[in-house]
C-alpha cells in the first residue's frame, strides 16, 4: 500500500504562512492538506478559495482540500479553478453523492468522500466505485488537537475489508488524533493516507516528524 503524509495546514503559523509552506515543499509530505470548514456544516469557520490560490502559488505539492461545508456542489468549479488536486467532500453534506462525484471528476480532480465518526460505512457502499478517496474522520470535525477515536479501528479494517473485495485502488485517509505512536498501527490497519497537524506543526522538526510518519512501525 501507498504510504502519503497529508500535513494540515490548518495547525500551521499564519504569521509565516510562506516560510510554513516552503517547509513542507521540502519535506517529504506528498500532499498538503487544507481544512474548509463554514461555520454551519460544523461549529468552526476557516479559510477559503483566496488562501487556497495564495498556497497553489507556493508549493508544488498536491492540495488535498476536504470541504467541511453545506452544499459543496456550488463550489467545485472554483476549487478545480484554485488549484485543488484532490477535493473531498462529507457524505453527510451531499444530497446526489453520486452526481457530485461526477461533478469532481469532471472538474480535472481526483474525488473523495468524508464520513464523519457516527456514519456507517454502508452510506458510501454504491459510490465506492467511483470514489478515488474515502476520509474516515476519527474526531469529531471542527477543531484540531483532538484525540483519536480508538474504535476507529475497527471501522478503518472493515472499509479495508470493502475495497480491497471489489478490488479497488480507492484510498483511505484518516484524519483525527494521528500522532507517531499510533501510525504505524494505522498503516497496518489499512489506511493509505494520514493526515497530521497539530504532530507536525507543534514538533520542533517538523520535516523530521514527517519522516517519521511516513516510516512507522507498528508497536
Amino acid at each position: 500500500m501507498p504510504r502519503i503524509v497529508s500535513p494540515s495546514i490548518l495547525s500551521a503559523d499564519f504569521g509565516h504562512l510562506a516560510d510554513e509552506i516552503a517547509l513542507l515543499d521540502r519535506s517529504e509530505a506528498q500532499w498538503i492538506h487544507f481544512d474548509v470548514m463554514d461555520g454551519v456544516f460544523v461549529p468552526n469557520i476557516s479559510f477559503g478559495f483566496p488562501l487556497l490560490r495564495q498556497v497553489r502559488a507556493l508549493t508544488r505539492k498536491k492540495l488535498d482540500v476536504h470541504l467541511m461545508i453545506v452544499d459543496p456542489d456550488r463550489y467545485i468549479d472554483r476549487f478545480a479553478e484554485c488549484g485543488a488536486d484532490v477535493l473531498t467532500v462529507q457524505a453527510e453534506a451531499c444530497v446526489h453523492l453520486h452526481r457530485t462525484l461526477q461533478a469532481i471528476h469532471r472538474a480535472g480532480m481526483r474525488a473523495g468522500v468524508a464520513l464523519n465518526p457516527h456514519t456507517p460505512l454502508c452510506a458510501i457502499e454504491e459510490v465506492l466505485e467511483d470514489t478515488d478517496m474515502v476520509l474516515l474522520m476519527t474526531v469529531n470535525p471542527g477543531y484540531g488537537g483532538q484525540q483519536f477515536i480508538e474504535h476507529s479501528y475497527s471501522k478503518i479494517e472493515r472499509l479495508r475489508a470493502m475495497i480491497d473485495s471489489r478490488n479497488l485502488p480507492t484510498l483511505i485517509q484518516m484524519d483525527g488524533g494521528v500522532t507517531l505512536e499510533n501510525a504505524g498501527a494505522l498503516y497496518a490497519s489499512g489506511v493509505d493516507v494520514l493526515v497530521a497537524g497539530n504532530t507536525v506543526f507543534s514538533s520542533a522538526d517538523p520535516a523530521c516528524t514527517i519522516r517519521r510518519l511516513l516510516t512507522a512501525e507498528r508497536p
